[in-house]
């Protein structure tokens, strides 16, 4: 079984940064997730199951979160004893506010109109590329833990823009 005393990047060798390859990811987690899977563990105790379950719960959990940019980074941050503080810090730097505050009206002002969202889509995508970059440099070369949390924030607001902007798009093609 694994040890659950490990951290997720220790559970698959992977060095703990921003940036990985997530082909040995995908790798490491193939191989963990053969050893663990219950299907091996079919006529074993029934400890031995429940660890089993244990293990691939725990081995899902991890890949799923350093699958993720935005779970990684936070995930990151709390190895680091660093809270992201979304729920209690909402204070973001004026200028970003006031272009979310752009972002909105120009989805609602797009409605009903495919192409404008796609286009929104799209010009998002870019931004988000480069706040993710942003990101990494904060994270796994300045160790700029509070500036990475700030970033973290940034992102959740533009991913929930991007799920709206996804929705538009679903009810303007309905």
């Amino acid at each position: 079984m694994i040890n659950f005393h490990q951290n997720h990047f220790e559970l698959f060798g992977l060095p703990p940064r921003f940036h990985l390859d997530l082909a040995q990811l995908e790798q490491a987690y193939r191989g963990i997730q053969s050893q663990v899977h219950p299907d091996r563990f079919v006529h074993a105790s029934d400890a031995e199951r429940r660890a089993s379950m244990q293990s691939e719960t725990q081995v899902n959990e991890a890949y799923r979160t350093l699958k993720n940019p935005l779970a990684r980074a936070r995930y990151l941050l709390a190895l680091q004893c660093v809270d992201v503080g979304n729920e209690s810090n909402t204070a973001m730097p004026a200028g970003f506010l006031l272009e979310q505050m752009r972002w909105r009206e120009s989805v609602e002002e797009a409605a009903n109109q495919p192409e404008a969202l796609a286009a929104l889509a799209r010009r998002l995508a870019g931004e988000m590329q480069d706040h993710y970059a942003e990101l990494e440099r904060r994270l796994d070369s300045d160790g700029d833990f509070a500036l990475a949390a700030e970033s973290v924030r940034k992102l959740m607001f533009l991913e929930r823009l991007r799920v709206d902007i996804g929705d538009a798009l679903e009810r303007s093609d309905a």
